[in-house]
């Protein structure tokens, strides 16, 4: 083989000659080898906030275009009108008074909010309606795997067998609190770990063990054990983590919300690798005392929205300072919103569709969707519509963030769903300008071929960048970097050593972008 021809081609491109027992590189190109080399993975993190309760999103959303009826259906606890805080490039909603940082950060292009997320058939029991939520069920479907579990099971299979590796060293998911949430049951059982807000932890000893018996129950105990024994691991590199972060920008005193975020932010600029963050804070079933009377200014549903917008506020400003903010997508969701009608005392009930707010410095500014109507006969037991499944939510931030394939998307939720657009395309797929920027060639190698050694160059738009080196069977011979870089070009040296001839696979990843070389060992 002449060294100009093996130049040419590419992963993407004609064939190579056979030169590995007969087969060309060609006929690796639909293995699932090939496809992990460009596949979904990124360091994109998500960060769920749990609003517990039932947040009502006629108060959250004020529908201006609607006022009159608005005003008429929750008259002792209606927003005033000329209270309602204007968004940017919106005459028909605006936000209740206490989300003025939210309100900010809308006109700064930073959130936008899906009106009337539900699902059809709703459930007005807390339990089962977050149940469904958790795990994206039907009504009438029970399910015991969680829509993040199964996207994380998707990605890092067997889990925790072989965890933590170089490939992950860190837990998949995290959750701010003690219990953990059914949204990370995946078929082989939890994939999160659940720490306080302090990042304080257990001290878990790892002491000589009986042999767990040959039974159902065995079975489970030496997953709990090896459970327990990835803990401890775990717990030293979120605590080295957090130990990298020495400075943050203020957080609100007295908001429960705000210190688990401020934790998130410590442990994302520390640098792990955790791709799902899970916090929440409850309150939102506002029966009664959503107002106060006589000033709907004031109230349980005035106090818990503030500290909702303050916290998130705080955290997409620490992100920011940290130099992190472009990792991160947050959403708001509560198990159901509340019921169009006020009631006597001064509250709402249990309801169905809510208002769900997406974060971050990815999302695209703006409300889908319509304010809910409003009927001129509306009666007590009257529902806010839904418009959006909340799977089709799911099914965005998979595809637009997390950069997943259609046909995975449909298998994690089991079902094809809406797309939403809500997500800048950039997240996943560069522009042609940033692309033309970067260059045609992020990684190149010389000599190629090579004899024993090859000095591997490649170019990363700063952050986190990762090179490997794979053999033709997927298996991964060499992590040469894996560190956070400041943008530029810089070179490595892979020494083969003792290694067959053959061709290899140089792998960079740099935040969403990925670009596989081939490099072609010869004899001396």
């Amino acid at each position: 083989m002449q060294r100009r021809s093996f130049f040419k081609q590419t992963i993407q491109g004609a064939v190579l000659p056979s030169i590995m027992g007969g087969l060309s590189v060609k006929a690796f190109g639909n293995s699932a080898f090939l496809q992990s080399l460009s596949g979904a993975d990124n360091d994109h993190v998500l960060v769920l906030i749990q609003l517990a309760g039932g947040n009502d999103g006629l108060n959250t959303i004020i529908p201006l275009e609607f006022y009159s009826d608005y005003n008429r259906i929750r008259s002792n606890i209606a927003i005033p009108e000329n209270r309602v805080l204007p968004l940017n490039n919106n005459l028909k909603s605006g936000l209740h008074p206490s989300l003025a940082g939210m309100q900010q950060m809308y006109n700064e292009e930073k959130l936008c909010a899906i009106q009337a997320v539900g699902y059809p058939s709703p459930n007005g029991s807390h339990f089962r309606s977050m149940d469904i939520w958790l795990t994206g069920s039907d009504a009438e479907q029970y399910l015991s795997t969680g829509w993040a579990g199964r996207y994380l099971n998707h990605q890092y299979p067997n889990y925790p067998v072989g965890f933590p590796n170089d490939t992950m060293p860190d837990p998949l998911a995290l959750q701010i609190g003690s219990v953990l949430s059914p949204v990370f049951l995946s078929p082989t059982g939890f994939d999160a770990l659940a720490i306080d807000e302090s990042l304080n932890f257990y001290n878990l000893i790892d002491a000589i063990q009986d042999p767990a018996p040959n039974t159902p129950s065995g079975v489970e105990l030496t997953y709990l054990r090896t459970i327990a024994k990835q803990t401890n691991k775990y717990a030293e590199v979120i605590k080295a983590a957090a130990a990298k972060v020495t400075q943050q920008s203020p957080y609100p005193a007295d908001n429960y919300l705000a210190a688990q975020l401020k934790g998130v932010a410590k442990l994302v600029a520390g640098g792990l690798k955790t791709k799902i963050y899970m916090v929440g804070m409850g309150g939102f079933d506002t029966h009664a005392g959503q107002v106060n009377g006589g000033n709907p200014l004031t109230g349980n549903h005035s106090g818990l929205l503030k500290q909702v917008s303050e916290a998130i506020t705080a955290f997409t400003q620490d992100l920011k300072f940290l130099g992190v903010s472009q990792r991160v997508l947050g959403m708001t969701f509560s198990e159901f919103g509340r019921r169009m009608q006020s009631n006597g005392s001064l509250g709402t009930d249990h309801g169905a569709a809510q208002p769900v707010f997406l974060f971050g410095d990815a999302v695209k500014q703006g409300i889908l969707g319509k304010n809910p109507a409003i009927p001129a006969s509306s009666e007590a037991i009257d529902n806010v519509p839904m418009q959006y499944d909340f799977r089709s939510v799911y099914s965005t931030i998979l595809r637009d963030w997390f950069c997943l394939p259609a046909q995975d998307v449909d298998s994690v939720l089991l079902k094809n769903y809406q797309y939403l657009p809500v997500i800048k395309s950039t997240a996943c797929n560069m522009d042609m300008q940033e692309l033309n920027n970067l260059g045609d060639n992020l990684i190149i190698n010389y000599p190629n071929p090579f004899v024993s050694s090859t000095t591997i160059t490649f170019k990363t738009k700063g952050g986190h960048s990762l090179l490997q080196v794979f053999d033709a069977t997927g298996r991964r011979i060499a992590t040469l970097t894996d560190k956070v870089y400041a943008e530029g070009t810089y070179s490595v040296t892979f020494n083969s050593g003792a290694l067959a001839s053959g061709v290899y696979y140089a792998r960079l990843q740099n935040g969403s972008l990925q670009q596989v070389r081939p490099m072609l060992k010869v004899r001396g």
